[in-house]
């Protein structure tokens, strides 16, 4: 009797979390059909969780304003396990970044490590 009273009540928390979970994960707000390229500078890179950040500065089109891009990464540890570190990305490094742009239209988007490499065309995982 206690070994289904546990179960019920395991089953219960999972179902009950499980909602949340999926929800923290969602990706609706950055647009994956029409991914856009940026080159910029590393601004800073925040290696913290649950995400990582790229504070990405791009230089304006014909000498204009820059603009600083709040892009959105997988964890740290996912970040580890692409050959990453805390010290990878430094404030200067120059990078091209392929991006899913948020849908709103604000500078800011996801990126990811297959989609991103440095200027000089090193991968990121080689740096």
């Amino acid at each position: 009797m206690k070994a289904k009273l546990a179960a019920v009540i395991g089953i219960g928390a999972l179902a009950a979390t499980s909602g949340a979970v999926l929800a923290h994960h969602s990706f609706a707000m950055f647009d994956q059909e029409n991914p856009i390229e940026l080159v910029g500078a590393v601004k800073e890179f925040k290696f913290t969780s649950p995400h990582t950040f790229i504070l990405l500065e791009v230089k304006g089109k014909d000498g204009g304003a820059s603009t600083v891009w709040n892009l959105e990464g997988g964890s740290p540890s996912a970040l580890v396990r692409d050959g990453m570190s805390s010290k990878t990305l430094k404030p200067g490094d120059e990078l091209v970044m392929k991006i899913d742009p948020l849908r709103s239209g604000a500078p800011g988007g996801a990126w990811g490590v297959a989609k991103t490499k440095f200027k000089d065309g090193k991968a990121l995982n080689t740096h």
